[in-house]
């Protein structure tokens, strides 16, 4: 493995990891939240119960979450000193910002954690919130700059000098609220499967039922939110893209042939050589309407585009069919589940429903690696679009493979940790948060 395949492999390797971890902390506060309103609404214990588990389960990973993210910002600088040395000053501020929302969700954590019958309920409650908010404000800035270095903006690059730099200019570039936008949805709709799935899968094991139950209704409610929403945004996210990158566009449809009345591309194998996508099937106009609202308008092909400017073709093309495939999956889950609350109501209990939400665990986050994939790879070979290409910024030092190894190794043991110490948590279910049941109360008169 050569040094510049290494800094690459790492930062995949590290950012797959951290965007889980980083999603979970933007989404989960808010089911831990939600549950603790309905307590303080409804005074029903099993809420209280189902709020201190949640609550347990984000500090679990907010803590996680923030030691992949200083590993991750330390490899910025240590693989990538090229890019970090020009970057930086320009899209440090919101770095910096996410840092300060870090600092209040720390805080806030702890005093929900610790706060229970100390604080005014609505106050503690509001911490609990606040968890939320920060964790929402550290993602959307976190994508912020990511979002720069795919519409770099704020600075005037003259004779290879950055110079005339303005940090607002290139933190609230043209590509950051769709990005954002896109991701917020996209994280609450992956989360939102992921507790779901869990819950269904303790329903069916008769275990704590109406605690479980109650959990699974709260995750299954965020969850299709985001399925829901998820087309919507990616729609301003399309055509975010097709405005600013369009070769990107072209390598996600695997699109070689400028045309108007352009069809969209579903499955299919793309033959770079040939400049054609075999065995796929092909919409008519639909692509050309979705960039454009036009169905007879020009989309751009890969063959207007400088060869050594093409992204991989086949992995771009390939992810964003995964991320489409899932998502419209994830939809029709939604819309049998809202179809059984309205009008099936004995289908809430049977158990091919719960399967099909168990199955459905890892779909979102499938999805969502999928569509960062897409946003990753699509802009190769450029780290900063259309200025730096990402072989110029790697660092020279050798060795980096030893790296990649020692970091990955880092992140498997972490996701092991975590799978034990989640796994730990849904065991004590029993005895530390379920009132309705036995070993709660033994466990509470011993005390």
């Amino acid at each position: 493995m050569d040094d510049f395949l290494a800094a690459r492999a790492q930062m995949a390797i590290s950012l797959g990891f951290h965007i889980v971890f980083a999603c979970v902390g933007m989404v989960m506060p808010f089911l831990m939240a939600f549950a603790h309103w309905k307590y303080l609404k409804t005074n029903n214990e099993i809420y209280k119960g189902l709020t201190k588990a949640w609550s347990k389960g984000v500090a679990i990973l907010f803590a996680t979450g923030a030691v992949s993210g200083t590993m991750l910002s330390f490899e910025l600088g240590l693989l990538w000193p090229g890019f970090m040395k020009h970057a930086g000053p320009i899209f440090g501020m919101p770095f910096s910002l996410e840092g300060t929302a870090f600092f209040i969700e720390a805080i806030a954590i702890g005093f929900f954690l610790y706060g229970w019958d100390k604080f005014n309920k609505w106050f503690h409650w509001f911490c609990g919130f606040l968890v939320g908010l920060s964790g929402l404000a550290s993602g959307i800035l976190v994508v912020a700059a990511n979002a720069w270095m795919n519409s770099p903006s704020g600075f005037d690059y003259i004779n290879g000098q950055y110079v005339n730099i303005d940090p607002i200019k290139a933190m609230f570039n043209d590509a950051w609220f769709p990005q954002a936008l896109h991701m917020t949805v996209a994280a609450f709709c992956a989360t939102g499967f992921v507790v779901a799935g869990v819950h269904a899968y303790l329903i069916m094991k008769k275990k704590n039922v109406e605690f479980h139950t109650k959990a699974f209704k709260i995750a299954a409610a965020f969850a299709l939110v985001g399925a829901f929403g998820a087309p919507l945004t990616g729609d301003v996210a399309a055509k975010s893209v097709a405005e600013r990158q369009p070769i990107k566009l072209a390598a996600m449809e695997a699109h070689f042939e400028t045309e108007k009345g352009a069809a969209f591309v579903l499955g299919g194998i793309p033959d770079e050589e040939k400049g054609e996508v075999k065995y796929a099937l092909k919409i008519p106009k639909v692509l050309s309407f979705l960039v454009s609202n036009n169905f007879n308008s020009e989309v751009k092909g890969l063959n207007d585009f400088p060869r050594d400017e093409w992204p991989p073709i086949s992995v771009v093309h390939y992810a964003f069919q995964i991320m489409i495939f899932f998502g419209v999956v994830m939809i029709c889950i939604g819309a049998v589940y809202l179809y059984a609350v309205f009008f099936k109501k004995e289908w809430l209990t049977k158990n091919w429903l719960l399967k099909t939400f168990f199955f459905a665990t890892p779909f979102g986050y499938i999805a969502l690696e999928a569509g960062w994939t897409v946003t990753e790879v699509g802009r190769q070979p450029w780290i900063i679009y259309g200025i730096m290409r990402t072989v110029d910024a790697v660092t020279p030092m050798p060795g980096i493979q030893y790296s990649f190894y020692f970091f990955t190794a880092i992140f498997v043991s972490l996701s092991l940790i975590i799978i034990f110490l989640l796994r730990r948590q849904i065991q004590m279910v029993p005895k530390l948060y379920d009132p309705t049941d036995v070993q709660f109360n033994d466990k509470n008169m011993k005390s």
